[in-house]
């Protein structure tokens, strides 16, 4: 049985997807947890719609839903952390009042700068001037405050780090809290360690086979390097399609090749890869 941990289903709709023939396909594939990820504080009911409206249109419509789950959590976008206080206050809300979200995120820190000739481009439009060290404290701030409600809802964190490792290690830490995964790890073995040391979860999904082949040696051992009890496989759909499908729109239809890459590399079969994750998911979201 197929699992993706991370996607974005209405992001999917956008990229003009037929979302029931997606939803419907996941079934038929023996897919049995697929989870939506938030990353607005008040998108789970924008985003629980979508599903709902397209399951209207579903003969299968009962099995669909047992199959997906939904996290709710706030992008670090600057416009967000700057209303940290009310973002904040609306996030409790909604995890307060839909016991059904399975986690906290995704949420945490995005460094990585999108300036081109002296612009703000690319689709995060982020800009390495608007982020001073004040603003960078208040990004962790922001990031650990979602960290601690999920402690206190004893719910684990999906946690957003790009560009941004020595931050984020210190965020979960200060916030003293264990329990989540790293998705769509983009670090070293090095960084690898100080996470899983702390007892959290990797997530790796379709960037992991993008590797040149002057780097699969390195790919490999980072691969091997994860316990296999924690390991995670996600899409970030629609981003990050993987080989053989890269430049693609990605769904989760698509991890299969991520879940083929890695048990190559792990020197497993695909069913024995399967049960791992299979069991490492259940482990952290029930």
């Amino acid at each position: 049985m197929f699992l993706d941990t991370h996607c974005h289903l209405s992001t999917i709709k956008e990229k003009n997807i037929d979302l029931t023939n997606l939803l419907e396909n996941l079934v038929q594939e023996d897919f049995w947890f697929i989870l939506d990820i938030g990353t607005h504080c008040d998108d789970l009911d924008i985003r629980k719609k979508n599903v709902e409206n397209a399951l209207s249109k579903s003969e299968i419509a009962e099995k669909v839903k047992k199959i997906i789950f939904y996290s709710a959590g706030i992008w670090p976008a600057p416009e967000a952390i700057n209303d940290a206080e009310n973002q904040m206050k609306a996030l409790r809300v909604f995890v307060e009042n839909h016991p059904e979200i399975v986690a906290i995120g995704e949420c945490g820190l995005d460094h990585h700068w999108n300036v081109t000739n002296g612009v703000a481009s690319g689709a995060d439009f982020r800009d390495e001037a608007i982020f001073s060290a004040d603003f960078l404290q208040k990004e962790m701030d922001f990031f650990q405050q979602q960290i601690l409600l999920g402690k206190e809802k004893n719910l684990p964190i999906i946690v957003h780090s790009r560009d941004a490792f020595e931050d984020t290690l210190t965020s979960i830490k200060n916030a003293g809290y264990h329990n989540g995964v790293i998705h769509c790890y983009s670090y070293g073995i090095e960084e690898a360690r100080q996470f899983l040391d702390l007892g959290w979860y990797i997530a790796l999904g379709g960037a992991t086979t993008y590797c040149k082949k002057s780097k699969i040696a390195e790919m490999k051992e980072l691969i091997n390097f994860i316990p296999k009890d924690r390991l995670l496989i996600e899409t970030d759909a629609p981003y990050l399609a993987p080989v053989p499908e890269r430049g693609k729109i990605n769904t989760p239809l698509l991890i299969k090749h991520t879940y083929n890459f890695i048990a190559e590399n792990l020197g497993i079969t695909l069913e024995e890869l399967k049960e791992i994750v299979n069991s490492n998911t259940k482990a952290l979201f029930f």
